[in-house]
């Protein structure tokens, strides 16, 4: 099935994803997701291990600091969703006062565990054509990234990229679902001075 998802279209990509999962399934075949990223960094074992307590600890955090963001423990790391109509104006790359106060309250959290990396992503929903949805979706993860930078996050450790419609977690067949789709989704692993500290048993 997900072979022959190469051959669809938006819309029916969209269909399969809702009838088959929604973001489960849309995570295994979307390359570059959230969920796929943080996957793809744990390094298992014992020192996966102490790394998800520290990640919990953070979680716990997040979630009290953004109540209105979802925050949710993957892996070895912490996905973390804003839904994009809350955060930007329509067709706007600009944040949100509301938005901008959960944004810094995270970046608190962020100074406290400096030993990870946040990656941040852009998306839409199919509505509009797919170069302004990609421009689109671009911009609005890098205002999120040039925010926690003016807020005294090193930019090494912060990457954001725009993904456009290219990536749903639902299937583009509702309104609901669309305003789900609109997003901006931060994940959050260990960077290397972590995973070694962990693979040597060292990490406090």
């Amino acid at each position: 099935m997900i072979a022959g998802c190469k051959s669809m279209n938006k819309q029916q990509k969209g269909t399969v994803l809702g009838a088959s999962g929604g973001a489960v399934l849309g995570a295994l075949f979307t390359k570059g997701s959230v969920w796929g990223i943080i996957a793809g960094a744990a390094i298992g074992g014992a020192a996966g291990n102490m790394i998800g307590k520290k990640m919990d600890a953070q979680a716990k955090e997040l979630k009290q600091a953004v109540p209105t963001a979802q925050v949710e423990r993957v892996s070895e790391g912490i996905e973390i969703t804003f839904e994009s109509a809350f955060m930007f104006k329509l067709n706007s790359s600009e944040i949100s006062d509301s938005s901008k106060t959960d944004l810094a309250s995270a970046v608190e959290v962020f100074k406290k565990y400096t030993d990870t990396k946040i990656i941040i992503e852009g998306h839409t929903d199919d509505t509009g054509s797919d170069e302004y949805n990609m421009t689109l979706s671009a911009k609005r993860a890098n205002a999120v990234k040039d925010f926690f930078v003016a807020k005294g996050i090193n930019a090494d450790r912060l990457s954001a990229t725009g993904y456009g419609e290219t990536k749903p977690k639902y299937a583009n067949d509702s309104e609901a679902n669309r305003q789900k789709n609109r997003r901006v989704e931060l994940a959050v692993i260990a960077n290397d001075k972590m995973q070694q500290e962990a693979k040597e048993g060292k990490l406090q």
